[in-house]
């Protein structure tokens, strides 16, 4: 039997602090800014068009647990279960919700201010309070996450790119017949979208921004047996696509 396994990889929405530059002065968690409130309405009007335009169920959600994606996620989740064509109802067999840590933000004075960063350089989540936004039964304990823990501070940028797209194809392969989506920061949505979407260069990524790979799944007496080249679609990624280069005459 075939059939097709959708993955997107969504960037989290506004971020609070850039809307209101006084915030990390008075945050206990200056590093860690929830959404501004457009962001909320982004978020849901995201899930919204995902849900709307797909035509198929979404399964698993993984998201960063900064605050930010896990806000995002909220929102999505809400928008998915106000779609009179997308479920019925939100329970835990309907879709699954889990944090993974390879998701996160980079984790250096690249994307987060060294000013705001923890002095100890520790980030910790308190991952229980964060599971306390999803409806009740949704978040699945029983998912290994691909990364036990939150990147050392100043993680190479090359490092965290390869973080990102370790996550991503180890989560759509593990789960090869269920649509994924993923909620991260704009640096792992452009290193996905370049890593999949060859010879291109990025030049801006909005808020709530996704990519959507799409590859064909063959199985038989329900086990997976091959898996096809990813087709790549996004929406709210500006980019160029890099110059054909040709070999030098010798």
């Amino acid at each position: 039997m075939d059939r097709y396994q959708h993955v997107y990889v969504m960037r989290h929405g506004h971020r609070l602090d850039n809307f209101d530059p006084d915030w990390a002065a008075k945050a206990a968690r200056p590093w860690d800014p929830p959404l501004f409130k457009d962001g909320m309405v982004r978020a849901f009007q995201t899930g919204q068009r995902i849900g709307s335009q797909t035509g198929f169920p979404i399964h698993r959600i993984f998201v960063s647990p900064f605050l930010r994606c896990i806000q995002t996620a909220s929102q999505v989740v809400a928008a998915l279960s106000s779609l009179p064509n997308a479920m019925s109802s939100i329970d835990k067999t309907k879709l699954k919700v889990a944090i993974e840590y390879g998701l996160c933000e980079m984790i250096n004075s690249v994307a987060i201010w060294t000013e705001v960063s923890p002095k100890d350089g520790k980030f910790d989540f308190n991952i229980s309070d964060l599971e306390s936004m999803f409806p009740e039964g949704m978040v699945d304990h029983n998912v290994d996450p691909i990364c036990k823990e939150i990147p050392q501070w100043e993680e190479p940028p090359e490092e965290c790119r390869e973080r990102y797209v370790k996550v991503v194809k180890t989560l759509a392969d593990k789960y090869p017949t269920e649509n994924l989506l993923l909620i991260t920061h704009g640096e792992g949505l452009v290193t996905t979208f370049s890593t999949f979407y060859k010879d291109t260069t990025v030049l801006e990524v909005d808020y709530c921004a996704y990519v959507e790979l799409s590859r064909e799944v063959s199985s038989k007496d329900g086990s997976v047996v091959e898996t096809g080249e990813y087709e790549v679609a996004q929406s709210g990624i500006r980019f160029s696509h890099d110059p054909v280069t040709s070999p030098t005459p010798v």
